[in-house]
C-alpha cells in the first residue's frame, strides 16, 4: 500500500477539497480520507490532484503537421491535402516511433487515456501488410511504452465521398467492405485487449461509410458492448452534401441506421440543427469537442450548452494536435461559446473537468474511471498551483485556476494504475522532447 497526501484534490464536487489522503494498493484506490497535514510516510502532492485526463479523440500522426500547416490561407480541405501527403509516407515502423513520442507528450500533459481514432490501416494503394493490423499494433505498442491507456477506435473507411471511390491515399484507409473491416477489427480486439489497452469501433464519417455499412459497424460494436465513434458535421459542406444526396443531415442518417445511443460519441458536431441536437440528447450520446482543432481548421463553434441541455454528455479531444493540452480544450468550450453567444458561464469548471475526465473515459469504454474514489483505478494527475499562471490560488478557486489558467506545462506528476510515469514534469521512461525532435526531423513532404 502506498499513501499520498494531496494539498488539494478534486473529488467530483463543485470545489476542490483540502488535505486529502489517497491510499493505493496495486492498481486501485483503496481508501480516500482527510488529514490537515501530511501523515508520516505519505508522499506529498503539492497543488491540485485530479483524476487522469482522457483525450477522447486523437490522430497521432497529425502531430507531424504542427506549425507547418499554419502558412498561407485555406480551409479544412486544403489542410486535408497536406494531411494526406503525410499519411502517404508512414509505415508501421515510422508510425510507432512518431506515436510513441506523441503519446509521451500526452503523458506530460496529464493525459492517462487516449482514444486513437485509427484509419491508416494498410500499405500503398490499400495493399494489406503481412499482418493486416500492423499499424494498429504499432499504436498499441507506442501507448504501452509511453505508459498510458489506449482505446484503439478502429475506423471503417470505404469511400472518398458520398458515392465516390477512395483516392490513392484513401485506399490505405479502406478494407473494401464493412464485412472485411469487421474481420480485421475482430482480430485486433482479440489480440490487443489488455489491462491498459482496449479496442472500440468507429465510422469515419457519412462521407466515407455508406448507410448499410454504418449499420454493420454499429451492430458489430453493439454486440460486443464496445464504444462507437464517428466524425459528425464538422463542415457545413458535409451537411449540405448529405442532405442533397441522401435527404438527411449526418445526425439524421446516423439515427436512421441505429448508430446513436449511450455508447456513441459524435466527434465535433459543430454544425447541427435543432432536430440534430434533440436526437443526440434524447439518445444520451456523447459529443467529443476538439476546440483547438476546430478553430485551427476554421470549422466553427459547436453548440455545447444546447447539447448538454438536451441530455448529451461532453468529452474532449486534441484531434490534430495543434496543441496537446486538455486544459486548453476544456476552457475553449466555454470561452469559444462566449464569442458565439455573448453569454458567460454556461459551463462551470467542474463540468468541464468532468468532460476531461470521467465522461471522456466513459466514452472510450473505461467506465470504471469514476474519479478519485475507492475502487477506481489509481490514475492521478497533479497540477502545480505555484507557477506564474496559477500563483495565489486558494482551495475555493483551485478548479477555476486549473481550467481557466493552467496549461499542460503545469502538470508535475502523473500516475497510471498506481505507477508514476511523470515526476517533476519529466517522463520517467524516455526523453519526450528529444524523441519528438528526432522523429519530426526526419524526411517529411
Amino acid at each position: 500500500m502506498t499513501e499520498y497526501w494531496c494539498e488539494f484534490a478534486w473529488l467530483g464536487g463543485d470545489t476542490a477539497v483540502e488535505g486529502v489522503v489517497v491510499e493505493i494498493t496495486g492498481e486501485l484506490i483503496t481508501a480516500v480520507s482527510r488529514a490537515a497535514t501530511c501523515p508520516p510516510g505519505a508522499e506529498r502532492l503539492s497543488g491540485l490532484t485530479l483524476p487522469g485526463l482522457a483525450n477522447a479523440h486523437s490522430h497521432a500522426f497529425h502531430r507531424a503537421l504542427r506549425s507547418r500547416t499554419q502558412v498561407g490561407t485555406g480551409s479544412f480541405w486544403t489542410w486535408r491535402d497536406q494531411m494526406y501527403e503525410l499519411a502517404r509516407t508512414l509505415n508501421p515502423q515510422s508510425y510507432h516511433r512518431l506515436a510513441r513520442a506523441v503519446f509521451g507528450e500526452m503523458a506530460l500533459a496529464g493525459i492517462t487515456t487516449v482514444g486513437e481514432f485509427h484509419y491508416l490501416h494498410h500499405g500503398e494503394r490499400g495493399t494489406p501488410y503481412a499482418d493486416p493490423n500492423a499499424m494498429s499494433e504499432a499504436l498499441m505498442a507506442a501507448a504501452g511504452e509511453a505508459g498510458i491507456r489506449i482505446t484503439l477506435l478502429d475506423a471503417c473507411y470505404l469511400h472518398g465521398g458520398i458515392g465516390t471511390p477512395p483516392n490513392e491515399v484513401q485506399q490505405r484507409f479502406s478494407d473494401g467492405s464493412a464485412e472485411a473491416w469487421a474481420v480485421r477489427t475482430q482480430d485486433a480486439l482479440e489480440r490487443f485487449t489488455t489491462p491498459i489497452s482496449r479496442v472500440g469501433a468507429a465510422i469515419h464519417s457519412v462521407r466515407a461509410v455508406d448507410s448499410p455499412s454504418m449499420r454493420t459497424v454499429a451492430e458489430w460494436a453493439a454486440e460486443r458492448a464496445l464504444p462507437l465513434h464517428a466524425h459528425v458535421s464538422e463542415q457545413k459542406s458535409e451537411n449540405e452534401e448529405c442532405i442533397a444526396k441522401l435527404g438527411l443531415t449526418p445526425v439524421g442518417l446516423l439515427a436512421e441506421q441505429g448508430v446513436l445511443g449511450l455508447s456513441f460519441t459524435a466527434v465535433h458536431a459543430t454544425h447541427l440543427s435543432g432536430v440534430d441536437i434533440d436526437l443526440l440528447g434524447v439518445n444520451g450520446s456523447t459529443i467529443c469537442m476538439c476546440p483547438t482543432t476546430e478553430r485551427d481548421l476554421a470549422d466553427g463553434i459547436g453548440p455545447a450548452a444546447g447539447l448538454v441541455l438536451a441530455g448529451a454528455r461532453l468529452a474532449l479531444g486534441s484531434d490534430s494536435h495543434a496543441v496537446i493540452d486538455l486544459f486548453e480544450e476544456a476552457r475553449a468550450v466555454e470561452l469559444d461559446e462566449r464569442l458565439a453567444t455573448n453569454v458567460r458561464g454556461q459551463h462551470t469548471a467542474s463540468s468541464l473537468l468532468r468532460a476531461a475526465t470521467a465522461e471522456g473515459q466513459s466514452s472510450l469504454g473505461w467506465h470504471e474511471m469514476v474519479g478519485i474514489a475507492v475502487g477506481a483505478p489509481a490514475d492521478l494527475v497533479t497540477v502545480s498551483l505555484d507557477g506564474v499562471r496559477t500563483a495565489g490560488t486558494t482551495v475555493d478557486h483551485a478548479l477555476e485556476a486549473a481550467v481557466f489558467a493552467a496549461g499542460a506545462t503545469d502538470v508535475r506528476q502523473v500516475m497510471v494504475g498506481g505507477r508514476v510515469i511523470v515526476r517533476d514534469g519529466r517522463h520517467l521512461g524516455f526523453d519526450v522532447t528529444a524523441e519528438l525532435a528526432e522523429v519530426l526531423a526526419g524526411p517529411r513532404t
